[in-house]
């Protein structure tokens, strides 16, 4: 591989790895299973109580 090459690879490697750093990320954030457990409880407490009011 000539030097020229080379460097333009490792230039595009850069770019590639900097645009990625600045696109938006989609993933929704983690939540633990403990906290999803929780998150359910309270939202089928919620419905009982109102309908009791």
């Amino acid at each position: 591989m000539n030097r020229q090459k080379k460097l333009k690879q490792l230039f595009k490697e850069k770019a590639k790895k900097a645009s990625a750093k600045l696109a938006p990320k989609n993933k929704p954030k983690y939540i633990c299973k403990a906290d999803r457990l929780k998150l359910t409880a309270e939202s089928s407490h919620d419905p009982a109580i109102s309908s009791e009011s």
